[in-house]
């Protein structure tokens, strides 16, 4: 099993920037393609942004390409979720999530992933 813990949730207010951590252990890190989605109140899950295993490989969903920047850090079993110009419909719990690859560029479904965190709170003000 791979266990995965978020942090760096927070309430801020628009325009502000947040740093998502999520933390690894139980398996090989390295090895996985690692997403991250959230989930506002009332709606769906939705696709936010996912990372290969080596980091050389990115993809956004629209709304946060140009503010939000995934990386990773093999060596310390963590990948991160950068956030900036945060608006207000950023607001949502948000997941990261592991899967191992298969030959795909990348992953944008929340059932593609096997493995997945808890959640950390995003709260944007106007």
């Amino acid at each position: 099993q791979l266990q995965l813990v978020e942090s760096g949730g927070g309430l801020v207010q628009a325009g502000d920037s947040l740093r998502l951590s999520c933390a690894a252990s139980g398996r090989t890190f390295s090895i996985y393609t690692m997403g991250w989605f959230r989930q506002a109140p009332g709606k769906e899950r939705e696709f936010v942004a996912t990372i290969n295993w080596s980091g050389g490989t990115t993809y956004y969903e629209d709304s946060v390409k140009g503010r939000f920047t995934i990386s990773r850090d093999n060596a310390k079993n963590t990948v991160y979720l950068q956030m900036n110009s945060l608006k207000p419909e950023d607001t949502a719990g948000y997941y990261c999530a592991a899967r191992l690859p298969s030959g795909k560029m990348y992953y944008t479904r929340g059932s593609d992933y096997a493995y997945w965190g808890q959640g950390t709170q995003v709260t944007v003000s106007s």
